[in-house]
């Protein structure tokens, strides 16, 4: 009920009251209006309701309104996901909660909370990701608050096969535990497949803080807080995807390329789904019905024996098909089977971390498998696997471009094993096992820390080789159907210019057109001595340093192991050579660009 309808209904209050709480109420933010609330109805059920107001407030002001507050630092959406889950099941709870991106959230507040929940991805090797850049660097200052009444949670989410597994959220840990706060439940470290553990540690935690809240007011209803206005979410999602249409699959590669590059195109007709230049799509795949029969095979088992998943019995064939990861290795994997087969070369491999790590981000599980043969039951086999997730491709397409479609720019893992060839999973079979025409399951993983700048003046540099190009035909799509006025300079790199330039015709469209103000490329075997996108860049130092100084923003996207960490360290040189800067000054300026969201990486 809103208060100017108060006077017009009958109220126990008089008029000059009722001015009162208005003008009280317009000088509140909305937290704030939702704990009064509940203070005013604590202090009507006490049975001291009658002693002075300011008594009662005298005994509380001391100490922060009891809610949950969650925070995500979140690279792809994963870290997100998570936390709005948890966001709905405390609301569903009675818990009075706020949920915020770790970019808007102010490190100091934290000493405003009672209970708090960072849910935390790690990016790169052992980085934050570029949202929580600030509050990670801000907790390890001497700025940082005591936290003495703070009771938090952590979540990391991370993937074994790095060295630096859930980096990020060991070090929210430790950094909020050294300020004084008290974990109320232990740190959870999460690898790809999450989200059965996720909903776990979720309810357990959620327990405990409606348990402590209460217990902390009884006096005070928990009231459940408006976080703002809600942005517009699709009914579909990583657990309810969108059975969309292949429209096409198409080499864009040349013959004799020595890559396997796929233009795809997928019918959203009617599904209602949205997404910006910048965003992933999610694709659950199928895995090769030829490669699961042939792991059965390799242990002894059979395509029709049944195992349970997920409370229903299927065929182990169709397990493996439709559930496992049955592709990839990790280092889990590497380890248990060491075990289970007694294989030397394996268990010598998982006494050294590095080693390992290298060995199962190389190789296949069928040839884990055949490093020594062993005869494993059907739970044995499931208990080695991981749970099936979906693959995340850039989108290479703007939708006021191409509306109820959407475009990805797919490599194919194609490589040799011996005498066999070997596929990866999601993208042999968006290339070779659906045919156009048929259903493809797919969802819209938002990411908001690789956003084209909101003002269209602005300048942007763009450095996608190989397939990091997708993003950057989407932001040339969107900047192209804007009228933006912003210059924008792409570089791209790849083996060959004849076999290699993706999207080549529409690049050079664009050149002659304006829309790209300048294009620079680097083939790396089309000369004696390879050139890649870093030596481009260095060859042009003055001038990127002169696109920073007019406001320019820059975009890398691709892979993350090399590329990434040479482009940066090229920028960091441009810097330290045109700036008149020190290394450390240099690294400092370029850590500036990415806070301030002028220098974003989408790499992988």
């Amino acid at each position: 009920m809103l208060l100017k309808e108060l006077s017009a209904l009958a109220s126990p209050l008089n008029d000059q009251q009722i001015g009162q709480l208005q003008q009280a109420a317009s000088e509140l933010s909305p937290q704030q209006l939702a704990w009064v609330s509940g203070y005013f109805w604590g202090i009507s059920q006490t049975s001291g309701a009658t002693q002075p107001i300011n008594q009662a407030a005298a005994a509380v002001s001391n100490q922060p309104a009891g809610k949950l507050s969650i925070i995500f630092a979140s690279q792809t959406g994963n870290a997100k996901g998570v936390a709005e889950a948890l966001k709905e099941e405390a609301a569903a709870a009675g818990i009075a909660v706020e949920l915020f991106d770790a970019s808007d959230y102010k490190g100091k507040n934290l000493a405003k909370e009672t209970h708090v929940i960072i849910v935390a991805s790690t990016n790169g090797e052992g980085e934050a990701p570029d949202n929580a850049i600030e509050l990670h660097e801000f907790l390890q200052s001497k700025k940082a608050p005591k936290l003495d009444n703070l009771h938090y949670g952590v979540i990391g989410l991370g993937d074994s096969s790095y060295e630096f597994f859930c980096q990020t959220g060991k070090d929210f840990d430790a950094f909020l535990s050294k300020q004084g706060a008290t974990p109320f439940i232990e740190r959870v470290d999460l690898d790809v497949d999450y989200e059965a553990p996720a909903a776990e540690w979720r309810k357990q935690a959620l327990d405990k803080v409606k348990e402590a809240l209460a217990s902390e007011a009884q006096s005070a209803q928990v009231v459940q807080l408006p976080v703002g206005q809600a942005a517009h979410t699709s009914q579909y999602s990583k657990q309810n995807p969108y059975t969309a249409t292949l429209l096409t699959s198409q080499k864009i590669t040349g013959r004799d390329s020595g890559k396997d590059v796929r233009h795809i195109e997928i019918d959203l007709d009617g599904s209602g789904l949205t997404y910006q230049p910048g965003d992933a799509l999610g694709v659950w795949f199928e895995n090769s019905p030829e490669l699961a029969s042939a792991i059965l095979k390799q242990v002894g088992l059979t395509d029709d024996e049944v195992v349970e998943v997920d409370g229903d019995s299927i065929s182990l064939q169709k397990a493996l098909v439709e559930k496992y990861e049955i592709t990839s290795a990790n280092p889990q994997l590497v380890t248990q089977y060491a075990e289970l087969s007694g294989s030397k070369k394996l268990e010598k491999l998982a006494a050294d971390k590095d080693k390992l790590r290298q060995y199962s981000g190389n190789t296949q599980v069928i040839d884990v498998l055949s490093e020594k043969k062993a005869k494993l039951t059907a739970e044995q086999l499931v208990g080695l696997l991981r749970r099936l997730t979906p693959r995340l491709y850039s989108i290479a397409s703007s939708q006021s471009e191409v509306d109820e479609e959407v475009h990805l720019t797919v490599g194919v893992v194609e490589y040799l094993q011996g005498d066999e060839t070997r596929f990866g999973g999601a993208s042999s079979f968006l290339s070779h096992r659906l045919e156009e025409g048929d259903d493809v399951k797919v969802f819209v993983e938002h990411n908001n820390n690789f956003k084209l700048p909101q003002d269209d003046n602005a300048p942007v540099i763009m450095i996608g080789p190989g397939t990091g190009i997708a993003p950057f035909r989407s932001f040339v799509q969107e900047r192209d159907n804007r009228d933006a006025e912003g210059k924008n300079w792409l570089f791209f790199g790849d083996r060959t210019f004849t076999q290699d330039f993706l999207y080549q015709v529409e690049w050079q469209k664009y050149l002659k057109s304006g829309i790209v103000n300048q294009l620079d490329v680097a083939f790396s075997r089309d000369q004696q001595e390879k050139v890649y996108v870093q030596h481009r860049i260095l060859e042009h130092a003055a001038q990127v340093w002169q696109w920073l100084q007019d406001g320019a923003y820059i975009y890398v996207c691709g892979d993350a192991t090399r590329m990434a960490k040479d482009v940066h360290e090229a920028l960091i040189c441009v810097v330290e050579q045109h700036g008149q800067k020190t290394r450390e000054e240099a690294e400092q300026f370029v850590n500036e660009l990415r806070k301030a969201k002028r220098y974003q990486r989408d790499v992988y």
